[in-house]
């Protein structure tokens, strides 16, 4: 793995490029990995990635703790490890152990010989050593150490506990690192500004490709978020990417970027798709008509709208005009009405295809404003639309109860 920075925007806010041996081409940063499931898309099948934007789309996010259920540690390596399993050479795996939807870190259960995890197989404690063996089988190009993350209540002791934990098992899990994959070292400390600094000290003294920030989207809010990400970007050396769990609405993505992060997981794209929402925000320009900002599309929040909703079962447009994506170019809202109120798959396939495609047009347009060095008016037009939004359809509510009176 190779990584270096390009470009620099309003103080932390960098576009990089990442060089992978297994894919053909450069993945430019900030960037976003698609959540998958066994190391797939949940409604997207190998024969439809390729419809994908490329190379934004080449980065698979992978939980090892999936394959609990399935084939066998020993089976998988084996096979090859997950490429060989899955038949896509030409894609970058990033391993994991936890996993926003399926398998989420449970800090009462974790103690000092391992971190335990909510999972489909029940609750589990995951070691070090037997963490190490998920990765060796996997062969992921890049993996990050096993950490013991916590929500952002727990105590200040609890939060010193966990960053001790977590250099503890960053030692043991370099020492047994099998050969190739880069590894990104784990930084935690919950809530605690001090623990936060401490532990990315701690693991900017290893030797490790890169960094994975964990313990976010377990509770902190959106104000104190930021100063959390500060505390551990500006202890980090700049020439190493950074790559981040638990960010997933676009707001929340501008706020890491701002903060220096490159690489990002959501499962924002996946809930979306399974309640029956399409993305439509602008990608172009967030200048937006304030006068035009209260939307006539049923369950439309100026982000997404309900593609559930009656209004569109005779709508024979796509979800946006002038979209590329395989779905609007091929069929209409009504048609996808249609298959969500008979509960057909293929309107998830069909959703997921468009929305993972929109997102990955937003973090393009993000990389252009900040080679552009205008990331932070950027960010700001896209928070202040939706706020004028929000203001604008309230008071549609309120006229309209004020006549119903």
């Amino acid at each position: 793995m190779k990584f270096a920075v390009k470009a620099w925007s309003n103080g932390r806010a960098r576009a990089g490029v990442l060089h992978l041996g297994c894919c053909p081409t450069p993945i430019e940063t900030p960037s976003l990995l698609l959540s998958t499931r066994k190391g797939l898309p949940l409604f997207i099948s190998p024969d439809l990635l390729p419809s994908l934007p490329s190379p934004d789309s080449r980065l698979l996010y992978v939980s090892p703790l999936h394959f609990l259920e399935g084939l066998s540690i020993k089976t998988i390596s084996k096979i090859g490890g997950l490429h060989q399993l899955l038949g896509l050479h030409e894609y970058g795996f990033v391993a994991v152990p936890r996993d926003s939807i399926q398998c989420l870190p449970e800090a009462n259960g974790t103690n000092k010989l391992g971190a335990s995890f909510e999972t489909p197989c029940g609750r589990l404690l995951i070691k070090p050593v037997e963490y190490m063996e998920m990765i060796s089988s996997m062969k992921p190009e890049l993996w990050a150490t096993l950490a013991d993350e916590v929500p952002a209540w727990v105590s200040d002791k609890r939060n010193k506990t966990s960053v001790d934990r977590t250099i503890k098992w960053l030692d043991e899990c370099i020492v047994s690192s099998p050969v190739g994959g880069a590894v990104f070292g784990a930084i935690v400390g919950g809530s605690s500004l001090e623990e936060r600094q401490r532990c990315a000290q701690e693991v900017a003294r290893r030797n490790v490709s890169g960094y994975w920030v964990g313990g976010f989207g377990l509770g902190e809010s959106m104000n104190e978020r930021p100063a959390l990400l500060n505390a551990v970007i500006e202890t980090l050396p700049e020439e190493k990417p950074r790559f981040i769990c638990g960010l997933g609405l676009p707001e929340e993505i501008l706020q890491g970027v701002a903060a220096g992060v490159d690489l990002f997981e959501s499962t924002y794209i996946y809930h979306l798709t399974l309640g029956g929402f399409a993305l439509t925000f602008p990608l172009d320009s967030m200048e937006i008509n304030a006068s035009n900002l209260a939307s006539s599309d049923v369950g439309s929040d100026l982000r997404k709208i309900n593609l559930r909703a009656t209004v569109f079962r005779k709508d024979t447009t796509p979800i946006i005009e002038g979209c590329t994506c395989y779905t609007c170019q091929n069929h209409t809202r009504a048609y996808i009405n249609h298959l969500l109120n008979v509960h057909e798959m293929l309107a998830q396939i069909l959703l997921e295809i468009h929305n993972t495609h929109h997102f990955l047009g937003f973090f393009r347009s993000i990389r252009e404003a900040i080679k552009a060095g205008r990331f932070e008016e950027f960010r700001k037009k896209f928070v202040q639309s939706r706020c004028d939004h929000l203001a604008v359809a309230s008071l549609d509510v309120g006229f309209s109860q004020t006549r119903l009176v």
